[in-house]
């Protein structure tokens, strides 16, 4: 077993050939011409992403966000929880408990 090993070994790490034919030139890049479903300015959006700066002497309001337990908050608990079945950890009580 070791003998086909060593020669398996010695087959891989032969010398390498070299090549006889010269490697072909990677194709061009197609042209950016547009086609019929591409649009004339590209993909990017028609309007801008930000509206345009308000006005000179405009009143802004800044508004702090409301807390997590205000903004989502937990649901409600319910009357009576079942004992947890083989594999349920949610809405059970452990035996016992």
């Amino acid at each position: 077993m070791k003998l086909i090993a060593f020669a398996a070994a010695l087959a891989v790490a032969g010398t390498a050939a070299a090549q006889d034919m010269p490697m072909p030139a990677a194709p061009a890049a197609p042209a950016a011409t547009p086609t019929g479903d591409d649009p004339v300015g590209g993909y990017q959006p028609a309007t801008p992403p930000m509206p345009t700066p308000p006005q000179p002497g405009a009143t802004i309001v800044f508004q702090q966000a409301p807390a997590p337990d205000v903004a989502y908050p937990a649901p409600a608990p319910m009357a009576q929880y079942p004992i947890c079945k083989k594999g349920q950890y949610d809405n059970c009580r452990q035996r016992g408990g």
